[in-house]
């Protein structure tokens, strides 16, 4: 008798035996994965027109930020730029070496360093922005602007919901010691 084949969609078994079941939400609706499939579904967009710029998605996240700043302290650097500090120091190196942007030991406390962008980086911002903002307009019309805009409501209320779930349940561990 022939041996029946996996049909190869995730959860199905091998040899016809029933999918796995786990007792818990389908892999393909966890939030985690939705949000990063989004997320790619995204920067796919963006990539290419970074390329032509010499710029990596981490890069343009730091230069996006340092633009939205005069001088922002690196830890709270990486913070917004959601990088760890390794990834970011690294990265800094890049971006000081190519004149994109500057950095400085704060006077009051020298074990700590204050980043800003630079003219050039300024420039380079500004190169990169019609692009940029034609992609957004390609998304909005795609997706459509209140669609779009919701989108962004919702996830920025899912994001501080979870945000005061964390304090909320620290406030809770830290009554129970």
């Amino acid at each position: 008798m022939a041996e029946k084949k996996s049909s190869g969609n995730p959860g199905s078994g091998p040899a016809g035996a029933p999918p796995r079941r786990v007792p818990m939400r389908d892999f393909s609706r966890s939030l985690p994965m939705s949000l990063l499939r989004a997320r790619e579904a995204v920067m796919r967009q963006f990539r290419p027109s970074l390329r032509l710029h010499g710029l990596t998605e981490q890069q343009w996240r730091i230069l996006r930020a340092l633009a939205a700043a005069e001088t922002i302290e690196v830890t709270e650097l990486a913070r917004v730029a959601f990088l760890l500090g390794p990834s970011l120091s690294r990265i800094l190196r890049d971006l000081e070496a190519r004149h994109l942007i500057e950095r400085r030991v704060v006077r009051a406390d020298q074990r700590r360093t204050e980043v800003s962008i630079s003219a050039k980086g300024l420039e380079l911002i500004k190169a990169v922005a019609p692009s940029s903002e034609a992609i957004y307009a390609a998304i909005t019309r795609r997706y459509g602007a209140r669609k779009l805009a919701e989108l962004q409501d919702m996830l920025g209320v899912l994001e501080h919901r979870l945000a005061a779930m964390e304090l909320t349940e620290e406030g809770s561990a830290e009554a129970d010691q």
